[in-house]
């Protein structure tokens, strides 16, 4: 069955305190948006739609030809967001996954899942939910008797019961396509004059239709960032995750907390790395390198059995077996070979 991504980047973000339209803010190298966008394009038959709204020249241009673009002309709500795809997306028959893109810590397998979980669902939905011990600001998941999603209930208007509840709405849904456009038609204005994608999941309910629910496991993955605050804490989970993933496949870090490594770099095996090492860009290293302490590589390539300590290396090749200086900086050529810059 097609899958079609929509990813929602209309909103202000105004309490990012910013002339820069949140969802450019960086992230572990690259703007926010482009995060929920890889996680999305893995599933897509298609270049995913970005619905754009605030700032959407500037966004436009930082993802290029990565996505289509659906224009929110007013702010009229995360229902409105999506109805905006329409025009794009109206005449599709298979599924649409919608995600935020101020939530860059969902992964590609838990979508698959939920992904998988709809097709297994004689109903319209299928929403994630997360299980956190403090669900302050999130709307309750609440069961029926057979497992099924009954309602989301917000928290302003939950009774002492439903708060009690600790299984949350984490805001991505996959929809059936053909059930998906009319029934955002029938969401209706809520008194803050917007219109809310949650309110399809009572649509579905009221109908006698089956919405399902996939509980992620990793509760991270429900971090949104609306403060610099945000931001802050969801970089030092990225970087978490990454370099835990470096370390299971052969690549030794001395101090994980200390060391920077953007999700594009390629790192060899039996590589040891040294506290405040940042590894940004395209990087790629070879294996069995020892890198820092305090080193930085940028967009550059580093052949194996090289050392870099105290290094500044950007847009640069470094040749295999290459070992430099202290403070040696690096830009823009090839070093090693010649004996510039470094010895062999």
């Amino acid at each position: 069955m097609k899958i079609s991504s929509v990813i929602l980047a209309a909103g202000h973000g105004t309490r990012m305190k910013s002339d820069l339209p949140k969802m450019l803010h960086p992230l572990a190298g690259k703007p926010l948006v482009m995060h929920a966008l890889a996680a999305a394009a893995a599933l897509a038959d298609e270049p995913p739609v970005v619905v754009v709204g605030h700032g959407e020249d500037s966004v436009r241009r930082a993802v290029g030809g990565a996505a289509r673009f659906a224009l929110q002309e007013k702010q009229l709500g995360t229902a409105n967001a999506v109805q905006a795809a329409e025009e794009l997306l109206g005449h599709e028959n298979g599924l649409i996954l919608v995600t935020y893109a101020d939530m860059p810590l969902l992964k590609s397998d838990t979508l698959r899942r939920l992904v998988a979980m709809q097709l297994e669902n004689p109903g319209p939905v299928t929403m994630l939910s997360v299980v956190l011990d403090d669900p302050h600001g999130f709307g309750r998941v609440i069961r029926a008797p057979d497992g099924s999603v009954a309602a989301i209930v917000e928290e302003a208007v939950a009774n002492p019961e439903q708060l009690a509840v600790r299984e949350l709405n984490a805001s991505a849904f996959v929809f059936r396509a053909g059930w998906l456009w009319p029934a955002l038609r029938r969401v209706r204005m809520s008194p803050k004059g917007e219109y809310y994608l949650t309110d399809v999941v009572e649509i579905a309910v009221a109908d006698g239709l089956q919405v399902r629910a996939y509980c992620t496991p990793d509760p991270t993955e429900a971090v949104g960032v609306n403060t610099r605050v945000h931001l802050a804490e969801v970089e030092t989970i990225l970087r978490r995750r990454i370099n835990e993933a470096w370390m299971l496949a052969g690549v030794t870090l001395i101090d994980p907390a200390a060391t920077y490594i953007e999700p594009e770099v390629e790192i060899g095996r039996d590589t040891l790395i040294h506290p405040n090492t940042a590894l940004r860009g395209n990087t790629r290293v070879g294996a069995n390198c020892v890198l820092g302490p305090n080193t930085t590589i940028v967009n550059s390539r580093v052949g194996a059995g090289c050392a870099l300590p105290a290094a500044m290396v950007e847009e640069a090749d470094v040749a295999a077996g290459t070992h430099v200086a202290p403070f040696t900086h690096l830009k823009g050529e090839r070093a090693g070979e010649t004996g510039r810059d470094g010895r062999r």
